[in-house]
């Protein structure tokens, strides 16, 4: 079991330092890759072995007319190009219209593979790029991809790879999107752009190059077993390889279980074809991960092959994973851990920054993780599938995560095209086998706010999205947020789903009809969502109030109005001991269009200012009254 204990900034220093090593320990061909920037070193630890980092220089170039410079991006010439990092936002920092509105956009990196073996294969990972992609190699197309917050890989074509030489990798990048996108955006009824959170075009999140011999880990997902909190557990194995190479490979899979080796078994896998390996073992007396005790087992697999008569066996590819045993149970209305119920308090989470965008970094992730300790959290929710490095984290520390897709506040006349449907479906499944072996994950969530009258259409895309989550992962319970409402009633569409979450926003926003204006009438409404759904445990997604200034507790918008609006609705999901848990928005500002303002007579647009910490770093009055509140709190056990 592998566990931080020294400081991030030393333990990456400490890295570089053993990967640079003498320059004579490597080859002409590893040192020219270095030179590029390539860096056998990841920003978070899960994943296939073989992984490097594409640091260094990129190259930037907007595209007014959308054409793109196609005939350019095949040449290492950076003339008109603007040097840039990656991660990398082109729109950080600025707010205006035609910046959420969206464009197109071009990156290109020169690259030396670090090694020239013609037998190894090659793949690009993109953790996420926003939103629409064309990756180009050497000047030919050779994948697309639609979406954003998930990653996406496409192999090199050894027909183009220069093995010896320099390559030219380049990407269009079109973050212009639609009401049928997830997240959807569109026109306001005065024509202004809108859609929620700030459209940042670019590549978001960090870029890999995977170097693959002959096979590849296609699929890992570790599962535990739990039936009673003192009970043996049972853990399955269950991992799809995939043959790169042109002639058939005997491969056998192992893995760990902390000391315990597992076997898998072996397979003759065929050219470029598919073989699954599943094994489901007993775990005697388990050490169970819990928000209190956060025991991690390393689990990692090895793909080898078998020795061959003086020639020893080799290994291939490893994957490293680290899972916790525990049991995410629906019981009698309320989330049990282990068969103890939840009591959460956390936030939710976005990453965004003044100077970076969507593109921070793990210094920016790990200060909000701190910040949420320090009040006394123990979980996060967000919008969309978070950088792996909140959720490994997360499992390290003991928080819980509810983990969206952005199937957000899709209308119903879109959500209505089985093409859509499909889509918000497809993307909750690859949510789940992306971030499937994260214990701290205890909920998937289908999407936000939807029509708060589903009706048949959005009860077919939760009827659907449900069943395909739990035929990959059904050790979860799955979720979906909604917009709180007295008016909205008891859904019979909510049938398939484990979990609620509500929004409530009564006292700051005023509903449909003015039907939450009131807050007084929080209590009542929330014993009427009791009622309707006695059976499924029942969050409280999101609440709070925007501030930025001193004034009145009376007058909105100050910082003595969202203390006092944070004391009033914590107090009344006290007395709600059903609750699983309850969140606030957010922890850390973000920028948004439109301005979600609730009232405030001097908002400023485009931050969102509920939360209790500035974009900034500024802490408001509000943050230690949720301390008070949180620390205050039984948040796990009975």
């Amino acid at each position: 079991m592998l566990r931080r204990t020294l400081p991030l900034t030393l333990i990456a220093l400490l890295a570089l330092a053993l990967l640079a090593g003498p320059a004579s320990a490597q080859s002409p061909q590893a040192n020219a890759a270095q030179a590029d920037g390539l860096l056998n070193k990841t920003l978070y630890r899960t994943g296939a072995s073989g992984r490097f980092l594409m640091a260094g220089t990129w190259y930037f170039r907007a595209d007014a007319t959308g054409n793109g410079p196609v005939a350019d991006n095949a040449s290492p010439s950076t003339a008109g190009w603007t040097p840039v990092s990656v991660p990398n936002a082109w729109n950080a920092r600025d707010y205006s219209d035609a910046s959420f509105a969206g464009g197109v956009g071009w990156y290109k990196k020169s690259f030396h593979l670090p090694s020239a073996k013609s037998a190894l294969s090659w793949v690009v990972r993109f953790e996420s790029v926003n939103y629409r992609s064309k990756v180009y190699l050497n000047g030919r197309l050779i994948g697309r991809n639609t979406g954003a917050y998930l990653p996406f890989e496409i192999r090199l074509p050894a027909s183009l790879l220069k093995r010896g030489g320099a390559n030219v990798l380049a990407i269009r990048v079109d973050d212009r999107r639609f009401p049928t996108d997830f997240p959807p955006s569109g026109l306001s009824s005065i024509g202004t752009p809108t859609g929620g959170w700030w459209n940042y075009g670019g590549l978001l999140r960090e870029v890999y190059l995977r170097q693959i011999d002959n096979i590849d880990f296609n699929t890992v997902a570790v599962l535990p077993d739990l039936p009673c909190g003192t009970c043996d557990a049972a853990v399955t194995y269950k991992t799809t390889i995939r043959n790169f190479g042109d002639k058939s490979q005997k491969v056998r899979v192992t893995a760990r279980l902390g000391d315990r080796r597992v076997d898998l078994g072996s397979a003759a896998v065929g050219p470029k074809k598919f073989a699954t390996f599943t094994k489901r073992i007993t775990v005697k007396s388990p050490r169970l991960w819990s928000p209190d005790s956060p025991y991690l087992y390393n689990t990692s697999l090895t793909a080898t092959a078998p020795a061959q008569g003086r020639r020893k066996g080799r290994t291939l590819e490893s994957y490293f994973v680290q899972t916790g045993i525990r049991s995410v149970k629906v019981v009698d209305g309320h989330l049990m851990i282990n068969g103890k119920p939840l009591h959460a308090r956390g936030f939710g989470v976005h990453e965004d920054s003044l100077d970076r965008g969507f593109a921070i970094d793990d210094a920016q992730r790990e200060q909000q993780i701190q910040w949420a300790r320090e009040e006394g959290a123990t979980m996060f929710r967000s919008h969309y599938p978070l950088h792996p490095y909140y959720y490994e984290r997360m499992d390290e520390l003991g928080m819980v995560a509810w983990t969206e897709v952005p199937v957000y506040s899709v209308k119903t006349k879109y959500l209505k095209e089985q093409k859509v449907r499909k889509l918000a479906a497809k993307e909750l499944a690859n949510a789940v086998r992306t971030n499937i072996n994260h214990p701290s994950i205890i909920v998937w969530s289908a999407g936000n706010e939807l029509s708060a009258r589903p009706g048949p259409v959005q009860g077919y895309y939760i009827q659907r999205a449900v069943k395909l989550a739990k035929s990959i992962d059904p050790t979860r319970p799955v979720g979906l947020a909604v917009a709180g409402y007295p008016s909205a009633g008891c859904q019979p569409e909510y049938a398939p789903l484990d979990v609620l979450g509500i929004n409530e926003y009564f006292g700051w926003y005023s509903g449909p009809n003015g039907q939450i204006a009131d807050r007084t009438t929080l209590s009542d409404y929330l014993d009427s969502v009791r009622q309707c759904y006695p059976k499924k445990a029942i969050f409280i997604t999101e609440t709070g109030a925007e501030a930025n200034r001193d004034g009145p507790v009376e007058e909105r918008g100050t910082y003595q109005f969202q203390s006092d609006f944070a004391n009033y609705h914590y107090g009344v999901y006290a007395t709600k001991p059903w609750l699983s848990g309850a969140l606030w928005w957010t922890i850390e500002e973000f920028a948004v269009k439109p301005g979600w303002d609730g009232g405030n007579p001097w908002p400023m647009p485009p931050i969102h200012q509920k939360a209790p910490i500035t974009m900034a770093g500024v802490k408001k009055p509000v943050f230690y009254d949720l301390q008070r509140i949180y620390k205050g709190t039984k948040q796990y056990g009975p």
